[in-house]
């Protein structure tokens, strides 16, 4: 395993960062409670360090889960990153990032997770509603009071980030560290505002969605609808949806990875991988596993290295072409009232 400090901050995590959205969810798309032991067991075996999950992940049964996995080993081992933001009940105030939800919620995910403190805590989604000030100083207070370690932002607009950073710098309040958004081969949006604001910023960058809802690990093909996973669950208008994937830019990309894997002796999923943890910004790679075979494959992304000339080749063949819908980050943002 490899280790890189995340953003501007000392902080070490490793270059794989297990991702357990689907830890303890029901159903094909999920992984049951003894499969995910497993996989975040090997994860720690392998050197891994960075575990990711999220309040609302399988309803707070994620968090359970990793919270049994951790109670078998040193607590101090683990860089535990966790959410909050999203809706954890019906109420008007269970969802949001005003102090009284960020403030429940870092309680309710310590319960869960059978810990006293949390690594790195990030605020999931913009909230359109909440002042900014408000939220970056429960925050801070929080690690004031040893709840929390550091704070990591997903899914804010390129303005939305600078505005709460350049908050923290105004009021003396602690600093988001990390930026968790959805970047692959595939999906290459936050490249054109966020490459320059995470280097300037000293903002660590993990990537989720690295293998584009699965199209990158090569088992989709030219002309065939697929019939089950999860880019045959989406619906149309989704970032995944297959209509989006099912263009020529990304046959010609998928075509570029296979190549690169076959001449080096590695997967699909591998090569993908090992381009954005090649990317300057990019600190650790979130690995959206859902079985142990998976997690063996991606972990086998670390310790490949691009050339030059295969990193180029798969840069310049996945620019997005002329009129490629472009999805504004933004559009995550929304929190209506009735």
């Amino acid at each position: 395993m490899q280790y890189r400090p995340l953003g501007n901050s000392g902080l070490i995590v490793s270059r794989a960062c297990l991702g357990t959205m689907v830890f303890g969810e029901e159903g094909e798309r999920g992984a049951d409670e003894e499969s995910s032991l497993e996989m975040i067991d090997r994860f720690i075996d392998a050197g891994g360090n960075f575990i990711d999950t999220a309040d609302v992940y399988a309803d707070g049964r994620s968090e359970e889960i990793v919270g049994k996995a951790l109670s078998r080993v040193a607590r101090d081992r683990i860089i535990l990153a966790t959410k909050v933001r999203m809706p954890v009940g019906k109420g008007p105030n269970d969802i949001g990032l005003s102090r009284k939800h960020v403030t429940d919620g870092v309680e309710a995910s310590l319960r869960r997770l059978g810990t006293d403190y949390i690594d790195l805590y990030y605020t999931h989604m913009w909230d359109p509603v909440t002042p900014l000030e408000e939220t970056l100083r429960a925050l801070d207070d929080l690690v004031r009071d040893g709840k929390i370690r550091y704070i990591g932002v997903s899914n804010f607009a390129a303005w939305q980030l600078m505005k709460a950073l350049s908050v923290s710098d105004a009021r003396g309040l602690v600093r988001y560290i990390a930026g968790q958004y959805q970047h692959s081969l595939v999906l290459r949006d936050i490249e054109r505002e966020f490459d320059g604001l995470f280097a300037d910023q000293g903002v660590g960058e993990i990537p989720w969605g690295a293998l584009g809802g699965g199209f990158l690990s090569g088992k989709y093909r030219r002309g065939e609808r697929p019939e089950e996973g999860r880019l045959a669950m989406m619906p149309e208008g989704a970032e995944e949806a297959w209509s989006r994937r099912n263009v020529e830019r990304n046959w010609r990309t998928l075509d570029a990875v296979g190549e690169i894997a076959d001449s080096r002796g590695a997967t699909y999923s591998q090569v993908a991988l090992a381009w954005l943890l090649r990317r300057p910004t990019v600190t650790s790679a979130l690995l959206g596993v859902r079985t142990p075979a998976q997690l063996e494959d991606n972990l086998g992304a670390v310790d490949l290295q691009l050339t030059d000339n295969e990193f180029s080749r798969l840069d310049e063949v996945s620019r997005p072409d002329p009129g490629y819908p472009y999805r504004m980050i933004s559009e995550f943002g929304a929190r209506p009232f009735d």
